[in-house]
């Protein structure tokens, strides 16, 4: 191994073990590392500009902003509100309801405040028809999770892998080519929940907390939890327009008209014009946390690439790897994917292992897409733990659950979700 080489292992070795202690916020510990890589020129200064430049972190950035103005204008709350209402006359199904239409919206929508929104609502419902909230909140969490996952942006993750695929020389993934995919994974697990996942948690007897959790995930995922956004005053103007520039964002994405980076940045900007969101809250609606996160991942994830260390480790693995054949190489990394992402943040976890990917792929002779689809889909599948993901910190808190209660549901769902995934992949993405 050569010298940069080394640095690289080091570095990425100290990042991964400052994560999993959890006494260091996640951010810094990633520009910390970006930082020794940069000082001891293993990554060039043009490579870690091109990392803060990226357009994944261009994309997030604008979404963040576009989002956090529709939250402003009241419609969120507005949506869910009606959704309750209209569904709670239905019993326990229109509960069920309203997850899965939470599930739908976290396709396009950041998770976290649809989650705070409605999981007090949820909870009041089933509280109001002598039900046990416990059996309702782990799977709205876990249902904005698979949501989450079926659309280019309804995740940073798949934004993140695919940009780094980019970074590798691979052709983009369109807005909605991962959606045939999710949707079948999503489903799966949605029946999971339903047949199953109530009746999991509705004897699990409720307890406090701990003190210590809600630290531990706002620095594992890079969120804080306890930064919960109020419910607004519906404002009908600043709730049309930015509704509206939304859909357009998503619609030139869709339609090809623009690369999603280019037309969300756009749609921000806009906004901002219009004075539906002023430049304050703009600022304030950007997350800066989650993106220095994934901007500090990228470098660290670059350096495995620039210095021979992804193709390294690949070629290491290849001898035993191409016996397996790449349909069980999938189900490896699949499941490799699926455990890291459950003790470190879905960001650093799609940043180390898409470049093993496209290197795994190329190893063996086949198409990377397989690869790329796995790590999307296993990258933010943390159902095991309370803190694998910032909605299941926010239900953790609300619905008093025990840390058993995410592993009794949570392990389950992840090997149905890792079976499915890696069955369906290579049907709709040939090897």
């Amino acid at each position: 191994m050569t010298a940069h080489q080394l640095i690289a292992l080091a570095v990425l070795i100290a990042v991964i073990v400052a994560l999993i202690w959890g006494r260091l916020r996640s951010d810094v510990v990633a520009l910390a590392g970006a930082a020794v890589l940069l000082a001891t020129r293993t990554i060039r200064p043009v490579e870690v500009q091109g990392a803060f430049a990226s357009p994944a972190i261009i994309a997030l950035a604008s979404l963040f902003v576009i989002a956090y103005a529709m939250e402003l204008s009241g419609l969120l709350g507005l949506i869910i509100r009606h959704a309750i209402r209209l569904c709670s006359r239905m019993g326990v199904l229109g509960i069920w309801l309203v997850i899965t239409a939470c599930g739908a919206a976290s396709a396009f929508l950041n998770n976290t405040p649809i989650v705070v929104l409605s999981a007090p609502v949820v909870r009041d419902v089933a509280q109001s028809m002598n039900l046990p909230p416990k059996r309702f909140l782990i799977p709205l969490s876990y249902a904005s999770i698979l949501g989450g996952a079926c659309t280019l942006i309804g995740t940073s993750t798949n934004l993140l892998v695919n940009d780094m695929a980019r970074n590798a020389g691979q052709p983009g993934f369109g807005l909605f080519e991962i959606t045939p995919v999710a949707l079948i994974v999503a489903l799966a697990g949605g029946v999971y929940l339903f047949l199953f996942g109530g009746r999991l948690l509705s004897g699990a007897e409720e307890e406090d907390p701990p003190e210590p959790l809600p630290a531990k995930a706002a620095q594992a995922t890079g969120d804080d939890p306890n930064l919960v956004p109020v419910n607004r005053d519906f404002r009908p103007y600043e709730a049309i327009v930015s509704l509206t520039v939304f859909v357009g964002v998503v619609a030139a994405a869709a339609f090809g008209l623009a690369p999603i980076a280019a037309s969300a940045f756009a749609g921000a900007v806009l906004l901002v014009l219009l004075r539906v969101i002023s430049v304050d809250d703009a600022y304030k609606g950007l997350r800066p946390d989650i993106l220095l996160l994934i901007a500090g991942m990228v470098v660290v994830g670059l350096s495995l690439e620039v210095t021979g260390l992804a193709s390294l480790a690949t070629n290491a693995l290849v001898g035993w790897v191409k016996v397996l054949g790449p349909g069980l190489a999938l189900v490896l990394l699949y499941g490799a994917t699926l455990f890291l992402t459950e003790i470190l943040s879905n960001a650093a976890v799609a940043v180390l292992l898409t470049p093993v990917a496209v290197a795994l792929a190329e190893s063996l002779g086949v198409s990377p897409r397989p690869f790329l689809i796995g790590i999307m889909m296993a990258a933010s599948a943390a159902f095991a733990t309370p803190f694998g993901y910032q909605t299941n910190v926010l239900v953790f808190q609300l619905g008093r659950y025990s840390y058993m209660d995410f592993v009794r549901i949570g392990v389950p769902l992840n090997l149905l979700t890792w079976a499915v995934g890696a069955a369906t992949i290579p049907l709709f993405f040939p090897f």
